[in-house]
């Protein structure tokens, strides 16, 4: 593997970095360590706020996905059984781990924050889309396309994390983050305590 000598090395934005001439070259750089170096600034704030109100929806939207399959099951119109909502349930999950996968894949060819607008439109049109299902296989289907949108998000948001949060502050960041989704777990659970959705 050859590596690339001073006079290919290119100046870009202050920084030196190699031209990447051939795919068997190394590319060498500066950048990551230059990144863990900084100090936490309001960008890393709004990169939180942005991943952690996110976080907050999927547990909302999950929760209260389980916490409403009593009322699925009571519907004059679905009439769902028990192995309907196993179902359903299973099929968000095989829609979270395969979403999870697909789109971890295509993180590295279109960019992290594409990806993780795409994953995001997909889960916000699914989750609306679950409202209108009109029987079990269709109920099924917008809850796989969730899955698949929230996995896609997990992929997302946790490569964000590793990628723009300097090293000192990746622990607690990642836990605060991940830990977020209970906030929302948390909010229907009270809504329930308050009658607002029937126990």
């Amino acid at each position: 593997m050859a590596v690339l000598s001073n006079a290919t090395i290119a100046s870009v934005a202050g920084e030196t970095l190699p031209k990447q001439a051939d795919d068997d070259r190394v590319i060498e750089t500066s950048i990551p360590p230059r990144l863990d170096s900084l100090r936490w600034s309001g960008f890393h704030t709004r990169v939180v706020l942005a991943l952690g109100i996110t976080w907050i929806l999927d547990g909302l939207e999950v929760t209260l996905a389980g916490a409403l399959s009593g009322a699925l099951k009571e519907s004059p119109t679905l009439r769902f059984s028990n192995f309907d909502i196993g179902f359903a349930n299973s099929a968000y999950l095989a829609g979270a781990v395969l979403g999870a996968l697909g789109f971890g894949w295509l993180t590295d060819r279109i960019g992290r924050k594409k990806l993780f607008f795409i994953t995001l439109a997909l889960y916000l049109t699914a989750t609306a889309a679950t409202a209108l299902s009109w029987n079990v296989a269709s109920y099924a289907l917008f809850r796989f396309l969730t899955g698949a949108g929230i996995g896609g998000e997990y992929t997302a948001i946790n490569s964000t994390i590793q990628e723009l949060v300097p090293a000192r502050y990746r622990g607690w960041t990642d836990l605060l983050i991940n830990g977020s989704f209970w906030i929302g777990a948390a909010m229907v659970r009270s809504a329930r305590s308050s009658c607002l959705i029937p126990p």
